[in-house]
């Protein structure tokens, strides 16, 4: 089947990286070595062989960016190349980027994980427009903060995906995981209502722009016409950049290569958070025993990974 996309790929390495002449030497995790030159080689067959427009890579070495480079187009039609500072769809690294907001007012007091997040609302939840199809189902007052982060709410991962379009919860909230797009978007509606400020201000003023992250936002920007990487189907058509008006926590946020490494590396550095708050962050909240993320709800599981116990923390 022929794909064609642009993505944005991260590889973390434990060990540390050295300079040889003009090219970095990186180690990997198994502790053996790849040059940048023998990167580049492997990164450019690859994407010959899925026709793969454009990607851009950040590889770490102990914290620190070890190797940053984009490669293909950002435009096919105008052959334009695609660049470290190319602003592209994050699609749910915005979650990620949400979530150290979040966890942002959790260090500061704010924001309990474990309280019931609809007391934190002016109002009952299912009198919200998007929450009406929560009226006769009452768990929703138990769903929390910690659940919403680490997808244990019981929705579905959206409402759209549903037979009747309607949301609902699956299970009992805080059981088990199920990746949910809608739980994060319940999230973004508490965190406005507490600072009572919208997204985009809240994602500016507290993380990006403390970052350096000076090519983001989760709303598209005129300043990225200058620079922005198009979409493209399967069939090698553009599709032109995501031209998101409202932000959305789950998944609107646009990025460069450069901007999303700089934020790993300060989550990494625990930068802006407290460093119990990061510990928080990074902690197993729940293991994940399901065979395949998508469906969501599918029942079949597996123990084959059940030696590194593979689970979700809280982004």
């Amino acid at each position: 089947m022929r794909w064609t996309l642009l993505c944005l790929a991260m590889t973390l390495a434990l060990s540390g990286s050295l300079a040889v002449g003009e090219q970095s030497i990186v180690t990997r995790l198994d502790g053996s070595t790849i040059t940048s030159s023998e990167l580049d080689g492997t990164v450019t067959r690859l994407m010959k062989a899925a026709e793969v427009t454009g990607v851009g890579i950040a590889i770490f070495n102990n914290g620190k960016i070890a190797h940053l480079k984009a490669y293909g187009l950002r435009d096919k039609e105008k052959n334009l190349p695609l660049t470290v500072d190319s602003v592209m769809s994050a699609a749910s690294f915005s979650k990620v980027a949400f979530a150290y907001l979040a966890m942002e007012l959790v260090g500061e007091g704010i924001l309990d994980l474990d309280k019931p997040v609809y007391q934190y609302l002016p109002k009952p939840l299912p009198e919200y427009p998007n929450y009406a199809d929560l009226t006769n189902d009452s768990r929703y007052k138990r769903i929390t903060a910690r659940m919403l982060l680490s997808h244990t709410s019981g929705f579905a991962n959206w409402r759209a995906f549903e037979e009747d379009r309607k949301l609902k919860i699956h299970f009992e909230p805080g059981s088990k995981y199920a990746y949910s797009g809608e739980g994060i978007d319940l999230l973004q509606l508490v965190v406005e209502s507490i600072a009572k400020k919208p997204l985009e201000q809240l994602m500016q003023e507290r993380v990006f722009q403390r970052l350096g992250m000076t090519r983001t936002s989760m709303v598209w920007q005129d300043r990225f016409e200058s620079d922005y990487a198009n979409g493209y189907d399967e069939y090698g058509r553009s599709l032109g950049p995501q031209k998101r008006e409202k932000a959305d926590a789950a998944g609107s946020m646009q990025t460069t290569i450069a901007d999303f490494a700089r934020f790993t590396q300060a989550v990494m550095e625990s930068r802006l958070l407290r460093s119990k708050t990061r510990e928080q962050m990074l902690s197993p909240q729940v293991q994940i025993i399901s065979k395949h993320q998508f469906p969501t709800f599918s029942e079949e599981t597996t123990d084959e990974n059940k030696t590194i116990r593979p689970s979700y923390g809280l982004a």
